[in-house]
């Protein structure tokens, strides 16, 4: 069950991966399942069309009724945090004024990509997205994937912004993320969006993570994150090499490959994408399986 000890956004939050069948249609009845399987393992809060939830290859329509689905199926009555984010700050801006926020208590909005503007350009942006929407904003910094690095003192820029309340940061630079925490507002949220620097990132300040793995092993890694929140870095750490161990070999075929055909091996989901990624190669699936099994995660 939840930790109700913890404040809104502390703890961990799984990137909702959005179940498909082989027909590359929604399968709302495996999404209704994972959101069960993700609540009984204590999950703090979900993350609801992100990076991990295929959210750039669903549709409007689709993403409604992801959403009601969850909602629906969110018997612990956890906070929801919807992925909202683009590289067209007025169509940003329009989609927000249209969106249904009854159920939502915050947005994830990904750094504008493609275009590149300037540190100007992405304060410009996230200062409109904050004065457009309802819910509280929380910065997702994923350099990967936008080709734009937000730097620290944009961030903390943004932080003042009183409807900006926090940072997923997935650049994978620790020194960026111990300069966040050193100088950000005490109530600015540090949100880890790597798994396994979620407990480094706890350390210096942060407040939890937005995961790939809690989709598949919640009880396993939540217990790992409420340990380090608590401050027993003992225990956390000890259990962040079996994370170590699988994390890179969810990746190899891309995001969310590897985490739903871990899903499809436990046997909660099919392992369906849609294009342009491509399911799990034979090799990938034995491979995550062996690594499950060695690594005691499946218990």
């Amino acid at each position: 069950m939840q930790n109700n000890r913890l404040p809104k956004f502390h703890g961990v939050a799984p990137a909702l991966v959005t179940p498909m069948l082989a027909d590359y249609s929604i399968d709302y009845d495996g999404l209704t399942r994972l959101v069960q399987h993700v609540s009984k393992g204590g999950v703090d809060y979900l993350v609801v069309q992100g990076t991990t939830g295929e959210s750039v290859t669903t549709t409007a329509e689709e993403k409604k009724r992801i959403v009601a689905t969850i909602q629906q199926a969110n018997s612990n009555k956890l906070p929801i945090v919807y992925g909202l984010g683009g590289n067209n700050t007025e169509h940003l801006v329009k989609q927000i004024k249209e969106t249904d926020f009854r159920g939502i208590d915050a947005i994830l909005s990904v750094c504008p990509y493609y275009n590149k503007p300037s540190a100007r350009g992405v304060i410009a942006h996230y200062q409109a997205v904050a004065d457009a929407s309802p819910v509280p904003v929380i910065l997702y910094n994923i350099p990967g994937r936008t080709g734009i690095n937000l730097s620290p003192s944009t961030i903390l820029q943004l932080a003042e912004h009183e409807n900006i309340i926090g940072v997923k940061e997935a650049s994978c630079v620790i020194e960026q993320c111990i300069e966040i925490a050193y100088h950000k507002p005490d109530d600015f949220l540090l949100i880890s969006g790597d798994d396994v620097q979620a407990v480094p990132i706890i350390s210096i300040g942060g407040v939890g993570v937005m995961s790939v793995i809690a989709n598949a092993f919640p009880s396993q890694f939540t217990a790992m994150i409420h340990a380090a929140i608590a401050g027993d870095f003992k225990v956390a750490q000890k259990a962040l090499g079996s994370f170590l161990t699988i994390d890179p070999s969810l990746y190899e075929e891309g995001n969310p490959v590897g985490v739903k055909k871990i899903l499809e091996n436990i046997g909660l989901i099919q392992a369906q994408v849609r294009m342009p990624l491509a399911s799990a190669s034979n090799e990938l699936g034995e491979k995550l399986a062996a690594i499950c099994q060695k690594e005691n995660l499946n218990k």
